[in-house]
């Protein structure tokens, strides 16, 4: 293995070893892991939390677990948005090298010094891009562009495209208004009072509070696409708001303490199939590519994420409590030692 400065042989990681909340998380004295061929080992700067870190943290919707593990998160430290440094590399490694600046999306394991993560889920950091701000972006910015996507706005959006946002004061819904308004759209967006002036200063042309707006209430066929991140809306509500052969694009279906959104994502199936109304639920997956785009426009200052607050990472298990209350304007980051 390829390595920079001498790595310690152990680190404190917030670990778990039970599903919960942020009381089944606690450091603890952990090996430093060591890189297979095709992986690269990264110090971490900072790590950006979601809304999945809370979820695979408690397991929940329990049909999760047979992906993540059925007793146990398979991974025990969460935390998936990374950057740092390249302290190591694999043998089979030949697109990164150590001291590269680095940002990701992981499978978990953010909330340590260190984790080992394959060279392929990374790319470089633009020279100029700040840790916090490159750690927001690989999850939840890219979740908002595959939705934004999937709804048909790419590029430079023709004008007079109208796109609402519904949950929009969050991670994925603060970026989906930015890229949506940088492509020319103009975005409506629907979320908590806190959010509304931030989302504001990122494009949004009209902010709406979701607890005082009722979707019935708004115009019939009056937006091109809308994109459904929080909320558990009726399905033919939604699809009323847009025009034909306009995009409900849902990021979000809603949580059933089972099955999770799979029974919304099967009626919006079945919805699909008669009119020219379309309900598409998203699949986000990591996009290294696109990561890489978002990182240049953040870096060029045409893309600026809203961090609510940073946590040094001897306090992160308040953090992972500040993200599992789900009430986090804009993104949360935690320092890495």
């Amino acid at each position: 293995m390829n390595t920079a400065a001498a790595v310690p042989p152990t680190m404190t990681a917030w670990t778990q070893h039970r599903y919960g909340g942020a009381d089944a998380v606690a450091p603890e004295e952990v090996p430093v892991p060591s890189p297979g061929p095709d992986e690269v080992l990264v110090r971490i700067h900072a790590t950006a939390l979601n809304s999945a870190d809370a979820r695979v943290m408690r397991g929940d919707p329990l049909i999760l677990r047979l992906a993540f593990g059925l007793r146990r998160p398979r991974t025990a430290v969460q935390g998936r948005d990374i950057a740092g440094t390249v302290v190591g590399a694999g043998p089979a490694v030949t697109t990164l090298q150590v001291g590269d600046a680095v940002l990701g999306e992981t499978t978990g394991g953010g909330l340590a010094p260190y984790v080992a993560v394959p060279a392929a889920r990374l790319v470089r950091c633009p020279e100029g891009l700040d840790d916090l701000v490159a750690a927001t972006l690989p999850m939840a910015g890219g979740t908002a562009w595959q939705a934004l996507a999937l709804a048909g706005i790419e590029g430079d959006a023709a004008g007079g495209t109208r796109v609402l946002v519904v949950g929009a004061g969050g991670g994925v819904g603060h970026f989906t208004v930015q890229l949506a308004a940088l492509r020319g759209a103009e975005v409506t967006a629907l979320a908590g009072p806190r959010a509304l002036p931030v989302l504001a200063a990122l494009g949004a042309s009209t902010g709406l509070e979701h607890r005082r707006t009722d979707l019935s209430q708004l115009a019939a066929a009056s937006f091109d696409a809308v994109v459904v991140i929080a909320g558990d809306h009726p399905l033919r509500q939604l699809r009323r708001l847009v025009r034909p052969r306009g995009t409900v694009v849902l990021v979000s279906g809603g949580s059933r303490p089972v099955i999770g959104p799979l029974g919304v994502i099967l009626r919006a199936m079945v919805l699909s199939v008669f009119g020219s109304r379309r309900l598409r639920p998203l699949a986000a997956t990591a996009k290294p590519e696109v990561t890489a785009e978002l990182a240049r426009l953040a870096a060029a200052g045409d893309l600026k994420p809203h961090i609510e607050r940073v946590w040094p990472q001897a306090e992160a298990g308040a953090a992972l409590a500040h993200i599992d209350a789900a009430h986090t304007v804009g993104k949360v980051v935690v320092r890495g030692v």
